[in-house]
């Protein structure tokens, strides 16, 4: 994998450029006049790293291709309604609430942390975890320095915690009955056409089918419930025990929930 920057980066774009390549176990190359083409050929690596002032962006295989960076995409528009007021299935399936803490046991872009960070506010906390390297620093950067030009979504964003991890080992460290709520939104099996704003984060994102270990994990550790995102055809809820939420028809996903009660 090559980091490289834009032609002519400030002191502080270099240095998390060259921290990235380390952090990546990739090398760092200088611009030097030559574009993000010419540098993926030279360097014989269809993977390239672009790190910008305000963005971090992941390229492979074509620099003609949409890169990968960070955006909330839909999910500013939903938070923007739990601002004024308004619903979202998610929060209200989930029973979340101001306080709660809430583990994303799937990170992705972080959406859906996004969201939750906004409903358990300044005195709750989300910890979002996310296996894959790239994806994760990717993200991580993002959350850090994205301005979405609303003070309250930048806020809930610097709030999550983002953790390098797999989801059934994190579970399994934590105490019984720890946080509130375990959410888990693993990468659908066959892509929603219409969700082109996460086309590129297929390539990097985990495939994994989720075990029924890390549910069992989930429910050991959760004092509310445990929530599972699917598409609405799946089998996921039935292999996994969890019961199906009502949601609008029209909608191509829906949830299920483990209902635990645990919290006082």
């Amino acid at each position: 994998m090559i980091v490289t920057t834009a032609a002519k980066p400030t002191e502080q774009t270099m240095a998390k450029a060259k921290s990235l390549a380390e952090e990546l176990s990739g090398q760092f190359q200088l611009r030097r006049g030559r574009t993000l083409s010419q540098l993926m050929t030279a360097g014989s690596d269809d993977q390239l790293i672009v790190v910008l002032d305000n963005e971090v962006r992941y390229y492979t295989g074509s620099t003609s291709e949409q890169p990968l960076y960070y955006h909330p995409s839909m999910a500013f528009v939903r938070v923007k309604r739990l601002l004024r007021g308004e619903h979202d299935p998610l929060i209200e399936l989930s029973g979340c609430m101001p306080g709660d803490r809430v583990i994303d046991c799937t990170a992705g872009l972080a959406a859906d942390s996004l969201v939750f960070s906004v409903a358990v506010g300044p005195e709750g906390s989300v910890t979002s975890l996310e296996s894959e390297p790239v994806l994760h620093a990717v993200v991580r950067e993002g959350l850090s320095s994205y301005k979405s030009g609303l003070p309250e979504v930048d806020e809930a964003m610097r709030r999550i915690k983002l953790e390098r991890s797999n989801h059934t080992e994190y579970l399994a460290s934590l105490p019984d009955d720890s946080v509130d709520i375990v959410y888990f939104d693993p990468m659908f099996e066959e892509a929603i056409e219409e969700s082109s704003a996460i086309g590129p984060l297929r390539s990097l994102a985990n495939h994994g089918r989720l075990s029924d270990s890390a549910v069992q994990e989930a429910v050991r550790v959760a004092r509310k419930c445990v929530m599972l995102k699917e598409q609405r055809g799946s089998t996921e809820f039935e292999r996994l025990g969890f019961t199906r939420c009502k949601t609008k028809k029209t909608s191509k996903i829906t949830y299920g929930v483990i209902a635990v009660d645990r919290a006082t």
